[in-house]
């Protein structure tokens, strides 16, 4: 099926984008939190514990997107590269980067204007982790949406949610 090769293509691509970006969010809100538990400077425990949530939810993309690329080349047939297994992980990752990115996003009030603001000792480093939370939180979104689509035309093709991402 034509749907198969995209799947085929746009999996890796799709993951490894999370990755990348997750990559990025790790380094951000690994070095706000180093900063914010050596000085004591955050502006708000808000602000503090959505960065600290940021940071998890990061390590948990990274670890748990790598191996579900291992789980879709090297386990095609397996449970973990089924539609359900792709809908559970994808959903509580999209409930985790919601979270996230909308608590940085009400902790720094909709974005930082870094010329007139001086009450975030760490500005630039606030509106990138806001950003990438953002962006993150879309290509998991885009993930997610594509998945529920698999789903649909594995069920009827007869296979269920039970069945492999692509035949």
């Amino acid at each position: 099926m034509a749907f198969d090769a995209h799947m085929r293509r746009g999996h890796p691509i799709v993951f490894s984008l999370i990755i990348l970006f997750s990559i990025i969010e790790l380094a951000i809100s690994a070095w706000l939190t180093s900063r914010f538990n050596a000085h004591n400077n955050y502006f708000s425990l808000t602000e503090r514990d959505s960065t600290r949530f940021l940071l998890f939810t990061s390590i948990w993309t990274i670890v748990l997107s790598g191996a579900y690329m291992f789980f879709f080349f090297s386990l095609s047939g397996h449970v973990l590269s089924s539609v359900a297994s792709h809908i559970l992980f994808l959903f509580l990752t999209w409930v985790f980067w919601t979270a996230g990115a909308a608590s940085i996003t009400s902790a720094l009030g909709g974005g930082l204007n870094c010329n007139t603001e001086f009450v975030f000792v760490y500005c630039g480093q606030l509106n990138a982790l806001e950003g990438f939370a953002w962006v993150i939180w879309i290509l998991v979104t885009f993930a997610i949406l594509v998945v529920l689509i698999r789903g649909i035309s594995a069920a009827r093709r007869g296979d269920g949610m039970r069945g492999p991402l692509i035949v």
